[in-house]
């Protein structure tokens, strides 16, 4: 279940961390962009809600990669 995890010993921490942080940021760029397109449409574009929600989706992204990542490989 937990393949790739961080947790474990054979896992690179550097390697983790860097993939970690690109699928964030990717996350977060996803975020802000359907959250821009949805509140456009209402009307003005509230920058404290898609900042929020982009940072939420960011951490959220981070703590499911803890689990693991396809990005990094185990060490044998």
């Amino acid at each position: 279940m937990l393949k790739n995890c961080v947790i474990k010993q054979s896992v690179d921490k550097v390697e983790w961390a860097k993939a970690a942080g690109i699928r964030a940021v990717k996350t977060m760029a996803q975020t802000a962009i359907a959250t821009i397109g949805s509140v456009a449409v209402m009307g003005a574009v509230d920058w404290k809600i898609v900042g929020s929600a982009s940072v939420l989706a960011g951490i959220l992204s981070v703590l499911t990669s803890v689990a693991g990542i396809p990005e990094v490989q185990e060490k044998c």
